[in-house]
């Protein structure tokens, strides 16, 4: 029985330690969608599968918490990159459609927060109907574009999104964000399947 002791406490750490993940297996999954990013081509969910994303709403001409977030967003790809981490990609959904065009968002995003086109990519190409109702069906956020105002109200939460497209987790983007949680969970969620 002594030769077997350290086996069984060998056994039940691996069992706590996989225990440990702070993301679920399975989360809410993404209807498919094929939109228009920043280079003026189709990219949509089928494009996503097999990689794990994270995913925001913001707008172009907000004068509010979206520079933030952004901001947040581009630090967290630039941690992805340092770790060398593969198969993570970043995705922002116009919540302004009509004023966000592809040049718009190349624009916004490459000069103004650096970003790397090869994971990252700035969703438009659908009306503001459609974004709204997409925002609220997949992700449970609301997007309302006000009649007689150019701020588009939205959520400012960061959504996971596991290689099968389900929302696994959400983080708040705009502040006290926790990137190294955020990358402890990609970590995790490149490791499942």
């Amino acid at each position: 029985m002594k030769r077997f002791l350290p086996l069984i406490f060998i056994s039940v750490f691996l069992i706590l330690l996989s225990a440990c993940s702070s993301i679920p297996k399975e989360g809410h999954p993404i209807k498919d969608f094929t939109f228009t990013n920043q280079d003026g081509e189709k990219f949509g969910l089928e494009d996503l599968i097999g990689k794990v994303w994270v995913a925001d709403f913001v707008f172009t001409n907000c004068t509010t918490v979206c520079p933030p977030m952004s901001s947040n967003k581009s630090q967290l790809q630039q941690m992805v990159k340092d770790e060398g981490l593969k198969d993570v990609h970043f995705v922002s959904f116009s919540v302004d459609p009509k004023f966000d065009t592809p040049d718009v968002l190349k624009k916004f995003y490459g000069e103004g927060f650096n970003v790397d086109f090869s994971t990252w990519h700035s969703l438009t190409g659908y009306s503001q109907q459609e974004i709204e109702e997409f925002a609220l069906e997949n992700f449970k956020t609301h997007v309302k574009k006000p009649r007689d105002d150019d701020q588009v109200i939205h959520g400012v939460d960061f959504y996971l999104v596991n290689k099968r497209g389900e929302v696994i987790k959400d983080y708040p983007g705009n502040s006290d964000v926790p990137l190294d949680q955020m990358l402890k969970d990609i970590k995790d969620a490149l490791k499942q399947k």
